[in-house]
């Protein structure tokens, strides 16, 4: 199956892009904010519904395309290298926003905060491209089914992900309280992950084809 060395490698990946400003980030913390840490865990219980989507959806996907086209890696190497330059000069450009400048959003039942977060990462263009694009370059095609090692993989986000986002929901309100009265950290931050992103672009490009 896969290395333990590769596995700590993917978690990594995950964390970095887990700790990317994006849609699940921005709404949980807001949520949090606006309407208190237990709404912000509610939140994080449909964002995680949406990662298994997004891992169901990886699994049967790449089983097919890798094993299909010899130049699938290539292909989705290079779109998901794009897409990490785009989130980059979002977090960088003039007016660009830090998620934690939280929006003000409407109180909302529990059913409807579950809904919500699962829509918001369902429908969420990064988490889509770090399944379509990374994590086939952990993929081995000579250490047994694609599928297999697609769960595994996708276990691994999906656990990093719940660990990171649950301790942003649980502090989002002292964080921001504290980018509040320190505001050139904003911008530091900003940069500092445009940055990340676009050594991780770079990296990608980079990365030789594994399997």
């Amino acid at each position: 199956m896969i290395p333990l060395h590769d596995l700590l490698l993917f978690a990594g990946a995950a964390l970095l892009m887990v700790l990317t400003p994006g849609p699940n980030m921005i709404y949980l913390i807001s949520r949090s904010i606006c309407q208190g840490r237990a709404a912000g865990v509610i939140s994080l219980f449909g964002v995680i519904g949406g990662f298994f989507v997004h891992m169901l959806a990886a699994a049967i996907g790449l089983t097919a395309i890798l094993l299909a086209i010899p130049l699938g890696y290539e292909l989705l190497k290079w779109l998901g290298a794009l897409y990490l330059l785009w989130l980059a000069w979002q977090a960088v450009k003039p007016g660009a926003r830090s998620p934690f400048e939280a929006r003000a959003l409407p109180a909302d039942s529990p059913r409807q905060l579950l809904l919500m977060g699962f829509m918001t990462n369902v429908l969420n263009p990064k988490v889509a491209v770090f399944y379509l694009s990374i994590l086939p370059q952990f993929i081995n095609t000579e250490r047994g089914p694609v599928f297999a090692q697609s769960l595994v993989l996708g276990v691994t986000q999906i656990s990093v992900g719940f660990a990171v986002n649950l301790l942003i929901a649980l502090s989002a309100a002292g964080i921001a309280t504290w980018f509040a009265r320190n505001p050139l950290w904003l911008t530091v931050q900003r940069y500092v992950m445009g940055g990340v992103l676009a050594a991780l672009a770079v990296k990608l490009v980079l990365e030789p084809r594994r399997g």
